[in-house]
């Protein structure tokens, strides 16, 4: 058997690289981010490894890659890889589905009692040193309305329930505008947990914050631009809304004075929810998976429907 040819573009210094060692031989490995280096060894590349954030290195090297049977990304959103080259080349590309569902879930509770506590104010006053006895919020009986019922919403759902939440969904696709305005209104808390394509790209817009609760929190763990910043920061500004919990935005990192900063009914991550200690290890055992099933002829999951971007 020829040895496959592994090309992966990364920081070759990258300790988590170690596993790759685990890859059944024959196999020739090539590691590297440096786009001159990258391009002159993608002629005999098999299967390529996108391990960095964007698409910006792979989309310089795919084309010299002309006998590529398999393109992984350890990412889960694909919106910054894939451009029309790909999406029509036949090329499967498979991405890190459901590896961070977990650690995003959580995100998304420890959000919810992040308002529902007013931990903000706990902590204010802490470092105040000041006693400062207040009302809190049940969470129990409260509604979670989850926009994107993939791995992550699903997830969010089980652990919300578990505390006692009620969970109503709305679909991606196919759902009206009134639907989703119906789950907005009905929702203490709004889970969004999309990718990013052409139908959920400022699916968030004034008229839908305007539609929820002035009490209800929504919270971002999908991608940036689902929201319409401008509509979010006026609604949050004006109190029209109680906050927001973003992990996601338009650009990142998020500008110096940019008014996320300055909001105290914002809880913002600087795209930290999803990682967990370990968290590159985890998304590298789940493409060593589906390497084993590639090596052996078998079937590949977690392929991206590129037509559908995601």
């Amino acid at each position: 058997m020829d040895p496959i040819t592994l090309l992966v573009i990364t920081d070759p210094t990258s300790n988590h690289l170690r596993l790759l060692e685990r890859l059944p031989e024959p196999i020739d490995i090539i590691v590297g981010n440096d786009p001159e280096f990258l391009k002159t060894r993608a002629a005999n590349a098999d299967v390529i490894l996108n391990g960095g954030p964007g698409g910006k290195l792979l989309r310089e090297v795919f084309p010299h890659a002309r006998r590529v049977r398999w393109v992984h990304t350890l990412s889960a959103g694909v919106d910054k890889i894939l451009w029309p080259e790909l999406i029509e080349s036949p090329v499967p590309l498979t991405n890190a589905r459901g590896i961070y569902k977990d650690s995003l879930a959580e995100f998304t509770i420890a959000s919810i009692l992040f308002f529902a506590k007013d931990l903000r104010r706990l902590v204010r006053s802490q470092e105040a040193g000041r006693w400062d006895q207040f009302d809190v919020h049940f969470v129990r009986g409260k509604v979670l309305g989850v926009i994107g019922y993939g791995e992550i919403g699903r997830e969010s759902a089980r652990l919300a329930e578990a505390i006692g939440m009620r969970v109503v969904t709305a679909r991606r696709r196919g759902g009206s505008a009134g639907q989703l305005r119906d789950l907005l209104g009905a929702s203490d808390y709004v889970l969004l947990s999309t990718p990013l394509t052409s139908e959920t790209r400022g699916m968030i817009g004034a008229d839908e914050l305007n539609a929820m609760k002035p009490s209800a929190v929504i919270i971002n763990v999908g991608r940036g631009p689902v929201i319409v910043e401008a509509a979010l920061i006026a609604a949050l500004s004006e109190k029209r809304i109680r906050g927001a919990a973003l992990d996601v935005f338009d650009e990142e990192p998020v500008r110096e004075g940019h008014p996320f900063y300055k909001l105290e009914n914002v809880l913002l991550s600087p795209h930290s929810a999803d990682h967990t200690v370990g968290w590159e290890e985890l998304a590298l055992q789940g493409f060593l998976k589906n390497y084993e099933r590639f090596w052996k002829g078998e079937p590949l999951e977690d392929i991206v429907d590129k037509q559908a971007g995601y």
